[in-house]
């Protein structure tokens, strides 16, 4: 590995994405897994993905890769997290144990030595991940390197709220620096995000029902919301970017857009670029 994981966690920068996905596979189910199925497809307007080579960048808790098999790749999975490649690996065993046509391993988007090994994949998936990298352009730039010509990449990356972006950078490289503050800073992003919602449910007498969903569409995309909160508070290192930055980026590298979901909140820019050559 280029920087080793546990002295970045150790020094208060990089967040254990991993125990986070840990604690998200206990809620994990039938439902939740068809749901990511259905996103996934969606997205890259494939209703199969049978023979085709699957990449998951950082994999996290392998519900992606998990889907991705199920709906016919093969896939091979890797992250820089040793917490994220043992959820993948559990998912593995569940659901495709001894299975040839799913690789599990560790290993990062800005290890080039490691890349070079890997070879090209018809479809290229990371979501939510290369802005935490530390290094995000260049973590684009190596993940749109091994998609094969004709291939599909789809990646979500955060969206650029200027001030807003950098108040919330704040927050999580202070919730990585000090344990203490990890549950205040949670509660207060909670209150903050969803504390509306939450008294708007009191008053129509039907509590939380805002949330007794949450999981179960393809916005959340079949996740869970403690986990999503934590993920996102956590999240560091931190960095974003304006859709038509991306845009730009792969378009210059020989990417075509083939689908975008964008968002004006807090959440992440989907993109499914094609590479014409």
């Amino acid at each position: 590995m280029p920087v080793d994981h546990a002295a970045e966690v150790a020094s208060g920068q990089r967040f254990e994405f991993g125990k986070n996905w840990a604690r998200f596979l206990t809620l994990l189910n039938e439902e939740r897994i068809a749901d990511a199925e259905k996103s996934l497809a969606r997205m890259l307007g494939y209703p199969s993905l049978e023979g085709l080579r699957f990449l998951d960048i950082g994999s996290g808790s392998g519900l992606f890769s998990l889907a991705a098999r199920k709906l016919g790749a093969n896939v091979f999975s890797f992250d820089y997290d040793p917490n994220s490649v043992a959820c993948t690996a559990e998912l593995k065993r569940r659901y495709f144990p001894a299975d040839p046509n799913w690789e599990v391993e560790r290993g990062s988007i800005l290890d080039p030595e490691y890349l070079g090994k890997l070879g090209r994949f018809d479809v290229v998936y990371s979501w939510g991940v290369l802005h935490h990298t530390g290094q995000m352009w260049q973590a684009l730039g190596n993940a749109g390197d091994l998609v094969a010509p004709g291939g599909r990449l789809f990646i979500a990356i955060y969206n650029d709220q200027e001030n807003v972006s950098r108040r919330w950078t704040w927050v999580k490289r202070k919730y990585n620096e000090s344990k203490l503050l990890r549950g205040p800073l949670l509660i207060g992003s909670f209150v903050y995000l969803y504390g509306r919602t939450v008294v708007k449910d009191f008053l129509r007498l039907r509590p939380l029902r805002s949330f007794t969903g949450y999981g179960k569409d393809n916005k959340t995309r079949g996740m869970s919301l403690w986990p999503d909160l934590v993920d996102w508070v956590g999240g560091y290192p931190f960095e974003v970017a304006k859709p038509e930055q991306i845009f730009e980026f792969y378009r210059d590298r020989g990417f075509e857009l083939t689908s975008l979901t964008t968002t004006n909140s807090l959440g992440c820019n989907e993109f499914v670029f094609a590479r014409k050559n």
